[in-house]
Formats: structure tokens, sequence, C-alpha cells
């Protein structure tokens, strides 16, 4: 068994090392991994939420009520409604 002093150096050695020296590379660390690009599909789907939160916060709640009372059934009718817009 070790003793004391020795379990007290070794417990502050772990807690203090940098977390690489265990084994954790740049992929854990999000300033270091490179990042994704969004694709067209996902960019699109950004905007037409976007424009579907506008509108939706721009309705008074008697308005919202005849639309669909809550976001998920707004949402979905809204994003109906742009894609065949656009097509």
């Amino acid at each position: 068994m070790p003793s004391p002093l020795l379990r007290a150096v070794l417990s502050i050695l772990l807690m203090t090392a940098p977390a690489a020296s265990f084994g954790q590379g740049a992929a854990q660390d999000p300033e270091l991994a490179p990042r994704r690009q969004p694709s067209p599909r996902s960019l699109a789907a950004r905007e037409r939420q976007r424009q579907c939160g506008a509108a939706w916060r721009a309705l008074t709640p008697p308005d919202k009520a005849e639309q669909g009372p809550r976001w998920p059934q707004y949402y979905s009718k809204c994003v109906r409604r742009l894609k065949e817009q656009r097509a």
C-alpha cells in the first residue's frame, strides 16, 4: 500500500494534469476540432424555421388559435406552405 503522502501527491498530479495526457485528443476539444459546414438542405431548413418562427411570433392569440393552437401544428403547415411556394 502506498503511503498517504504518496497517494495525496498522485491525486494532486492527476487532478492538475492536462486532459490530453490521458488520451483525449483534439477530437474532444471543440476549439481544435474542425467544424463541418452545414449542408444546403440544413441551411434551407434553418431558414424555413426562422421564417415560420417570425410569422408565429407576429400572430395574435386569436390568430394562433385559428391557425393551430400549438407551434408544432403551425410549423408543419408553414413549412409545407413554404416548400410549395418554392416549387
